[in-house]
C-alpha cells in the first residue's frame, strides 16, 4: 500500500508548496480535487481540459517531486434536483481530464435525488417507515440514479476511465456496502467503492466488516478518522446535525488519524484490506478542525507508515 493525500487537505497552500510539503513528508502521491464540493484551489479544470501543454506541465510538476497523480476527485451531488446539471458537468469534465492525463481512478459520490418529481431538495431516506419511504427509494433508484449511472459508466469507458470509486457517504443514495454493491450490480464493474471508514464510524457501521463484504469492489481508500463523543451520543444519538464549529456539543466529528481510533485499529484496517486483495492507495483526507492542517497531516502520515504493509508477501509453506 502507498500513502497519498487529498489535495484539499492543504488547500491553503499554493500548489508547488503543497507538492514540496508532501515530498518532504515522504507522501507518495496526490488525489487532486477538481470541483463541486471543493473550490479546487489547485485545479483549473476547464483550462487543463483545453490545453495539452498545461496538462503536461501539471504532470511534470508532480513528477519532479517524486510524486504520482493517482486520482481525481469531483465529490458533489450530481443528482441534485436543482443544481445537479452543474455538478454533473463538473464530474463529466473530471472524467474527461482523467482520461487525458492517464489517471486511472475518479472519485465521486453516488448523488442523492429529490424524493419525487418536482421536489426542490434532495431526500435521504434512513428508515423503512412510514411506507412512503419505499416509494421515495423506488423513484430515486429506478427513475433517477440507475439511468444516470448507466450513462456515466458508458461515458467514462469511452473516455478511457475504467474505475469510478464511489464514496460511501451519508446524505447520498450510496452510503453503505450493500447500496454500493447494488449500484455495481446494476451498472457493472466500472463502479467500485471509495471506502472512507470515517463515515461508517459515525453511521454506526464496522469498516472492517465492510472490507470483507466489498472484496474486490474496493477501488480506493480515504484515510480519515472519526471521534465518537460518548458524552453526547447517549442523548443526541449518532444522527448529528449540530454545528461543526462546536465540537464538544456534537456526538461525533472528523479527527486526525489515531485520535478517534488508535494505531491498533488502523493496523487491523490495513491488514484486512490486504487480506481482501486491496494493495492500493491510502489517501489521507485531513478534516480535523482542532489541529493545524500540517500537524494533522504529519501525524496521519506517521501513523500510516507504522501500520500499512508496503511489500509483497513472499511467505511460502515449506515442503517437508
Amino acid at each position: 500500500m502507498r500513502i497519498g493525500c487529498v489535495t484539499d487537505s492543504l488547500a491553503h497552500l499554493p500548489f508547488d508548496e503543497l507538492l514540496d510539503t508532501l515530498s518532504e513528508l515522504d507522501v507518495a502521491g496526490i488525489e487532486l480535487n477538481t470541483g463541486n464540493w471543493s473550490s479546487a484551489p489547485h485545479c483549473d479544470l476547464s483550462g487543463l481540459l483545453g490545453d495539452a501543454a498545461a496538462r503536461k506541465e501539471l504532470l511534470r510538476r508532480v513528477d519532479a517531486r517524486g510524486l504520482e497523480l493517482f486520482a481525481l476527485n469531483a465529490n458533489g451531488n450530481q443528482l441534485h434536483p436543482t443544481d445537479g446539471e452543474r455538478q454533473s458537468a463538473c464530474l463529466h469534465d473530471t472524467v474527461r481530464l482523467a482520461g487525458a492525463l492517464g489517471v486511472e481512478t475518479v472519485v465521486c459520490m453516488s448523488g442523492l435525488p429529490a424524493g419525487a418529481p418536482g421536489d426542490l431538495m434532495p431526500n435521504w431516506v434512513v428508515s423503512s417507515w412510514p411506507p412512503e419511504t419505499q416509494t421515495i427509494l423506488r423513484y430515486q433508484w429506478e427513475e433517477v440514479a440507475l439511468p444516470y449511472w448507466a450513462d456515466l459508466v458508458e461515458f467514462a469507458n469511452r473516455e478511457g476511465v475504467e474505475r469510478i470509486a464511489v464514496e460511501l457517504h451519508g446524505n447520498q443514495l450510496v452510503f453503505n456496502a450493500p447500496t454500493l454493491l447494488r449500484l455495481r450490480a446494476e451498472v457493472g464493474p466500472t463502479v467500485g467503492a471509495n471506502l472512507d471508514p470515517s463515515h461508517m464510524m459515525w453511521m454506526g457501521g464496522d469498516p472492517l466488516q465492510a472490507i470483507d463484504l466489498l472484496g474486490e469492489a474496493t477501488y480506493h481508500v480515504h484515510a480519515k478518522d472519526t471521534y465518537i463523543n460518548a458524552a453526547q451520543v447517549g442523548t443526541r444519538t449518532l444522527l448529528e446535525n449540530g454545528s461543526l464549529s462546536e465540537l464538544a456539543a456534537r456526538s461525533w466529528w472528523y479527527i486526525t488519524l489515531g485520535y478517534g481510533h488508535g494505531e491498533r485499529w488502523w493496523r487491523d484496517f490495513c491488514y484486512r484490506l490486504r487480506m481482501a486483495g486491496y494493495d492500493g492507495w491510502l489517501s489521507i483526507e485531513h478534516e480535523d478542525m482542532n489541529l493545524s492542517r500540517l500537524e494533522g497531516l504529519r501525524m496521519s502520515v506517521d501513523l500510516l507508515r507504522n501500520v500499512a504493509p508496503t511489500e509483497v508477501s513472499d511467505f511460502e509453506v515449506q515442503d517437508i
